[in-house]
Order: C-alpha cells, then structure tokens, then sequence
C-alpha cells in the first residue's frame, strides 16, 4: 500500500474488529458501552480527518504541499463525512420505524 506521510490512513479493521467484540459481551450495559465506546472512535475519526484538511491546506498555502496531497485529504474529508451524515440518517430512520410500532 502506497501511502503519504502527511495523509494518515484510515484504519477501518479496528473499528470492525470493536464491532465484533460487542456480540461477545454479557451484559446489555457492556454493550452499550462498547457501542458508545466504537461511536465515538468513529466520529473523532472524521473530526481527524477534517483538522487534516486544514494543516494540509495550510502547508499548501505556504508551499509544503501539492495540490494532490490537498485533493485527497478533502477527499478522504468528504467521503467521512457523508457516510457519517448517512448512518445518520439511517439511525433516525431506524429510531422513526420503532417508534411506529404499535404495541
């Protein structure tokens, strides 16, 4: 795998690796915690990558980044963020239906 000393690499597995540990708990409050633990991991994630953006567009404005090192990060940036904006979504979605269903 080719990667940039400026762009850091997503780590995906380690976030499915905690995913897979919350079907191994005892207790509904440990996972919830986990659950809670894997969120939080994701959005600081997304929240790295955006700050990422900005020290590299920095770096760019006083010329110690090119112009591809700028467009992958917003990249990697955008694809975040729109894929935490539609697990959004889904959540309410999902909050909406159970809230729909009639005992």
């Amino acid at each position: 795998m080719i990667t940039n000393g400026m762009i850091a690499p997503v780590n995906l597995t380690a976030n499915v690796n905690n995913l897979n540990q919350l079907q191994n708990k005892a207790t509904p409050a440990e996972a919830a915690e986990s659950f809670a633990s894997f969120l939080k991991n994701a959005l600081d994630s997304v929240a790295a990558q955006e700050q990422n953006v900005h020290k590299v567009n920095d770096q760019f404005i006083i010329g110690e980044a090119n112009v591809n090192d700028v467009m992958i990060a917003s990249s990697k940036a955008e694809l975040s963020l729109a894929l935490t904006s539609q697990v959004r979504n889904k959540v309410i979605e999902a909050y909406q239906e159970i809230m729909r269903t009639q005992l």
